[in-house]
């Protein structure tokens, strides 16, 4: 599960100054714990301590992501382009974590569930970690023309952010569906776990 991206593009003009390379990234990892003797009593659990998912449900573990923007615009004869178009994301993973004695076999079913719950969770990170690749050099790109104080820039540059938000919002909530699906990857890790 991933949490929203929480996006915010600060637009203002300002000297010439040389681009970055790409997104600079932070990772963070939470926790929260749980305790059980059976792969049954983690899962419920999770159940009650996870991160919220929706108004009533809680997730196993969740991916949130902010994204920030550090843009200035260069103006010269009435042409606009970005003279700095740096953006940042900042991803947190929030994972589940057993505190107390168990068995030596439920302990290796938790490892191989924990393993694919990370996976799961990475794959959300790697999109939205795409994402802002994508958006930076789009926002770096832009030129306009006839634009003495840059605001058609600053539109054009919102407006293709918004859009590439958009796409990946959308293979996030794909990427969602296939793993979460009745017999999907997400139902076989719960499965391996409370087998028994």
């Amino acid at each position: 599960m991933r949490a929203l991206a929480v996006a915010s593009v600060a637009l203002t003009c300002g000297l010439a100054s040389p681009a970055s390379a790409g997104p600079k990234v932070s990772v963070k990892i939470e926790t929260y714990r749980i305790q059980g003797k059976t792969g049954r009593l983690l899962m419920d659990a999770m159940d009650s301590r996870g991160p919220k998912h929706g108004f009533l449900t809680r997730a196993i573990a969740q991916t949130r992501y902010k994204v920030s923007w550090d843009i200035d615009w260069v103006e010269k004869d009435g042409r606009c382009s970005a003279s700095r178009a740096n953006a940042g994301l900042a991803l947190t993973y929030r994972y589940p974590e057993v505190e107390g004695p168990v068995s030596p076999e439920l302990k290796s079913r938790w490892k191989r569930f924990f393993a694919g719950v990370r996976k799961h969770e990475e794959i959300h990170g790697k999109i939205a970690t795409e994402m802002v690749i994508v958006a930076q050099k789009s926002v770096r790109a832009v030129q306009t023309t006839g634009d003495p104080q840059c605001s058609k820039a600053k539109r054009e540059a919102k407006g293709r952010v918004a859009t590439i938000y958009k796409e990946y919002e959308a293979r996030q909530n794909k990427f969602d569906a296939v793993e979460h699906r009745d017999g999907g990857k997400v139902e076989g890790l719960v499965a391996a776990l409370t087998r028994r």
